[in-house]
């Protein structure tokens, strides 16, 4: 007797699919992405389809969409494929609001900095300014583009390597993030959104 719920995915349709799939693969760390264009204007949104990759070279990705609104790429894909860099922050707490703020789909020409609040600090090896109120912060340089179909509900997976880290004196300690002082949020389903406040440790098997 089958006790499951059997879905082909090809058979549903895209909002379909995006729904299962957010409240499937969860939590999901959000990366808080600033990048600049050509012309000058800083850019900063959300993503949480966002890992890291590798240690050496410390590398990150994640996937801006193609947006629903108007079928157009985002300005962060834009902006990093133009110039090659970009930086990426952990959201904590902190900045949860903030970070929602600039989720919206803004025009290029608008800071997403100034819509949110959030002062924008130099890099010291990249263009893109850094968020202040970010308690990490990975400057970055562009590795590659991937790109992942061409219509709604299509992305790119954006691979960078990160070039200089920051971090706030409250959340790190002898080579070590302090995760209770970071107090990071990751997303759920829909505008659903989760604290990391509790933890569990359990030992590796020694084989």
């Amino acid at each position: 007797m089958n006790n499951t719920i059997d879905i082909n995915p090809d058979e549903l349709t895209n909002l379909e699919r995006y729904k299962l799939l957010i409240g499937s693969v969860v939590p999901r760390p959000i990366a808080f992405v600033s990048t600049i264009s050509p012309q000058g204007v800083a850019n900063l949104a959300p993503f949480s389809f966002f890992t890291a990759v590798c240690a050496s070279p410390m590398t990150l990705c994640f996937c801006p969409s193609i947006r629903a609104a108007d079928g157009k790429r985002k300005d962060t894909l834009n902006n990093i494929e133009a110039t090659g860099e970009c930086v990426v922050h952990i959201v904590s707490e902190a900045i949860a609001e903030q970070m929602n703020q600039t989720a919206g789909e803004y025009p290029p020409n608008v800071s997403e900095f100034e819509m949110a609040g959030l002062t924008p600090i130099p890099s010291l090896k990249v263009k893109p300014p850094r968020v202040k109120e970010a308690a990490i912060q990975m400057e970055c340089v562009l590795n590659q583009i991937v790109t992942i179909g061409d219509t709604v509900g299509a992305s790119s997976i954006v691979i960078v390597r990160v070039v200089q880290l920051h971090y706030s004196p409250t959340v790190y300690a002898d080579g070590k993030i302090l995760l209770e002082q970071l107090k990071p949020i990751a997303r759920l389903a829909g505008i659903s959104y989760a604290k990391v406040t509790e933890t569990f440790d359990l030992d590796r098997p020694v084989v």
